[in-house]
């Protein structure tokens, strides 16, 4: 029988999935932040008492959502540090749903048949003074490919959670109190009850492994 002992635990192994995670959790923030800063909506004006008026409209006025979500990200990267197991899942759904949130705010500029009302609204122009409105379609881009990078992040996440598991016997670090009390029992060649074994396994702990020179047979 190979000696498991000497494989690292399954908690360490996860640790760069995790960063590649938080990386692109951040690239999403801060592109989300660019987004926020770069001119989505142009609206002009006339209101026939002064000269024409042209407003431009940024993405944090057009869609007031962007920075909110971009500090979401920022504090997801940090939590993903320290959730495990199901915690884990429930983030990267939170983040899924997220990246598509963001997603359609950046296509529906593309998709909408007319910016100019909500334009005006956002821009505090009368309607009668409206004179025309244009679209700038890099912030919006933008948008979509932070969406992208925090869907990405997302399924990673999820991956880290299903691959990470309860750490290795020989690692009493992060061993329960019921895998440690199994594995001492096994270690001291007692018999072990059927709780102990159910608890054992629960546990990640095989109740059938015996350390090296404790085997009972042949005695």
């Amino acid at each position: 029988m190979t000696d498991s002992r000497s494989a690292p635990p399954r908690r360490l192994t996860t640790r760069p999935t995790i960063a590649i995670a938080q990386l692109l959790l951040v690239i999403a923030a801060g592109a989300l932040w660019a987004a926020s800063r770069l001119p989505w909506v142009t609206i002009r004006s006339f209101d026939g008492l002064g000269p024409p008026r042209q407003v431009t409209l940024t993405g944090a006025t057009w869609s007031t959502a962007l920075l909110p979500v971009a500090m979401l990200l920022l504090a997801a990267a940090v939590a993903a540090l320290a959730v495990r197991g199901w915690p884990l899942r429930v983030l990267a759904a939170l983040l899924a749903a997220a990246s598509f949130a963001v997603g359609y705010l950046g296509i529906s500029l593309w998709v909408i048949p007319d910016v100019a009302a909500r334009g005006a609204e956002l821009a505090h122009v009368p309607l009668m003074a409206l004179v025309g409105s244009g679209r700038s379609y890099w912030g919006a881009a933008v948008a979509v490919g932070a969406a992208v990078c925090t869907l990405m992040a997302a399924a990673v996440l999820l991956r880290s959670a299903s691959v990470a598991g309860p750490a290795h016997p020989g690692t009493t670090k992060y061993t329960g109190p019921a895998a440690r009390q199994a594995t001492a029992r096994r270690d001291d060649d007692g018999p072990m009850s059927e709780r102990m074994i159910w608890d054992a396994l629960d546990h990640g702990v095989d109740p059938t492994d015996r350390p090296d020179g404790s085997d009972t047979e042949g005695r």
